[in-house]
């Protein structure tokens, strides 16, 4: 499914408080059917001060390579604050909201879920997102024990499991 993406820049005076003067807020804005409308999650963005809003129409949370996003990711940078209506426009899989959110801690970049009152910038945003990743590493972990109980069972019943067996080398003509 292609991905409608555009990029929206504004011009603002808000500011929220003990933003740095040369940090930007960038938004980004998804919504999963091509019959929705973002105007919701664009007025939230809009009231929040954001600089510039990245939006990607009509492409599920599940998929992780989206043009805006990736657009989005390549524009931020260190003291930024990456503003979103809500968590789940960023992503639906915890591990790969996760990443994410771990990737824009790495690039010195602040996040705000404005429906959520989530921000990394406070120690209950902070505190919050600990909370996540706890989540996180919980399912990364019943995910690699469903999939061992998984090999041990088609090990039992005698498949297979990794790898294709390699074949054996055909015996060599002698050297003359």
């Amino acid at each position: 499914m292609k991905s409608a993406c555009s990029v929206l820049t504004l011009v603002h005076t808000d500011t929220m408080k003990d933003i740095p003067q040369d940090a930007r807020k960038i938004g980004y804005v998804r919504v999963s059917d091509k019959d929705q409308t973002e105007a919701l999650q664009l007025d939230a963005l809009k009231a929040a001060g954001c600089d510039q809003i990245f939006v990607d129409h009509g492409v599920s949370g599940a998929t992780t390579k989206r043009d805006g996003l990736s657009q989005l990711m390549a524009e931020l940078r260190e003291q930024d604050t990456l503003v979103v209506w809500k968590l789940d426009r960023l992503g639906r899989s915890t591990i790969h909201l996760l990443q994410i959110l771990n990737d824009l801690r790495d690039m010195g970049v602040d996040f705000f879920a404005v429906t959520q009152g989530i921000d990394t910038r406070t120690a209950v945003g902070r505190m919050i997102y600990g909370q996540l990743a706890v989540f996180a590493e919980y399912e990364r972990s019943l995910i690699s024990e469903r999939t061992k109980a998984g090999m041990a069972a088609a090990k039992a019943r005698g498949v297979h499991v990794g790898r294709p067996k390699r074949l054996k080398a055909q015996t060599s003509e002698k050297a003359l």
